[in-house]
């Protein structure tokens, strides 16, 4: 399974991410989610999220997702990207891309994924108020 990840300050390029997809033959399937910054957190109305890691943790955490991934045996490609330091209310914080055979092992690949991410990875938010 070819992985890609990437925990980074940099703004996400989704266009550049889509442009440069490979998939081989028998892949008939390529999901993908952008989770992007909300105008409200609970009740309150931010202008940001201010994300942290431990980026050597976190990066061994989503690998041994990955290692999971790739043990069910139906994805040929992972792809993920969350950021770190403030993200702006409606910029994306999270991209990730499934490519499998099928689009049922896709999305629920990627569901799978992120559930998991967000059990497993420590990277904190703190909300910025508006």
């Amino acid at each position: 399974m070819k992985r890609f990840l990437s925990i980074t300050h940099d703004p996400i390029d989704e266009a550049g991410l889509l442009a440069a997809r490979s998939m081989s033959a028998g892949m008939g399937a390529a999901v993908y989610f952008s989770g992007v910054v909300r105008a409200q957190e609970g009740s309150e109305l931010i202008a940001a999220i201010d994300y942290s890691c431990f980026v050597p943790m976190a990066e061994h955490q989503f690998q041994n997702l990955f290692d999971q991934l790739e043990r069910r045996g139906s994805v040929e490609s992972v792809r993920l990207i969350h950021r770190i330091g403030r993200v702006a209310v409606g910029e994306a914080s999270l991209w990730i891309e499934v490519v499998s055979a099928h689009r049922g092992e896709a999305f629920n690949a990627c569901q799978w994924v992120i559930d998991e991410m967000k059990r497993v990875v420590p990277i904190w938010k703190k909300p910025v108020l508006g």
